[in-house]
């Protein structure tokens, strides 16, 4: 990240330690691995989802093709079995469309706003990154003087230079202290956030593979996804986003797990 294949400018002194570096490098790299993993995931879960319903809305076809099959007219018990899965696979539709909907609220629209913190965690790294290159830039005008024979015109530009350098050098530490302080932070905070989505998605699938032997109240044939009262629990809200010091970046709040809990409605 910090490579440099010219030296020409550069400053014979290590102005930033190779530990310090090493570290930088290791966290951020940690992150960009995050973050890739944070858009995969996402775009896999709406790929389930939407296959999950287009499953749903196919059964109900079917079973709306078949009642509608003249064969419903001649046999009544035929007429009755078909009517018991049609009632049955519009029941799975439902409960598809609502466990989606948990899903897009607890999992999805969280994913979405963790994911939206990386584009102001690396332009944050930009300016850290530009602020290490003028750092550097003046370093080396410095030392450039420095090795000259101090006349009273090179002491008048070492002195100017060693000016400019300060608030830049300032700058730099800053930035670069802060980013060290708040990577591994954000990092970490990746397990408490995401905690209560994926026990969500957990609870939304649960009753799907639940198998129930149960016939539901009014009527239909069980379809393996119906579970009595299982589908009727508030899921776990998602997580909330807070505010974070990466250059005006969005944070994720620690969410409590313990508030998160599921509760019966």
């Amino acid at each position: 990240m910090s490579w440099i294949p010219f030296k020409i400018g550069q400053p014979k002194k290590q102005i930033v330690p190779k530990t310090v570096e090493r570290d930088f490098e290791r966290e951020y790299g940690k992150l960009q691995q995050l973050e890739e993993q944070t858009k995969r995931l996402q775009k896999d879960m709406k790929k389930s989802t939407d296959a999950d319903l287009a499953m749903s809305k196919s059964a109900v076809k079917i079973s709306l093709d078949l009642l509608s099959n003249p064969l419903c007219e001649q046999d009544q018990d035929f007429l009755n079995m078909v009517t018991a899965l049609d009632t049955a696979m519009k029941r799975m539709d439902a409960f598809n469309q609502e466990k989606v909907n948990q899903i897009q609220k607890t999992v999805i629209e969280p994913l979405k706003k963790f994911g939206s913190v990386f584009p102001s965690l690396n332009m944050a790294v930009k300016r850290r990154e530009q602020a290490l290159q003028d750092y550097r830039r003046l370093q080396a005008k410095v030392e450039k003087y420095e090795e000259k024979e101090k006349t009273g015109p090179v002491l008048a530009k070492l002195h100017q230079a060693r000016e400019e350098l300060r608030p830049v050098r300032d700058d730099f530490e800053a930035k670069n202290k802060q980013l060290l302080d708040e990577m591994p932070r954000f990092y970490n905070s990746r397990l408490d956030y995401f905690q209560p989505s994926f026990e969500s998605l957990i609870r939304a699938q649960a009753p799907a593979l639940r198998p129930s032997t149960a016939v539901p109240p009014g009527g239909g044939a069980c379809c393996g996804a119906w579970h009595p009262g299982a589908h009727h629990r508030r899921p776990p809200p998602a997580p909330t986003p807070g505010r974070v010091l990466l250059g005006n970046a969005q944070d994720l709040r620690r969410p409590d797990p313990a508030a998160c809990a599921a509760r019966p409605s």
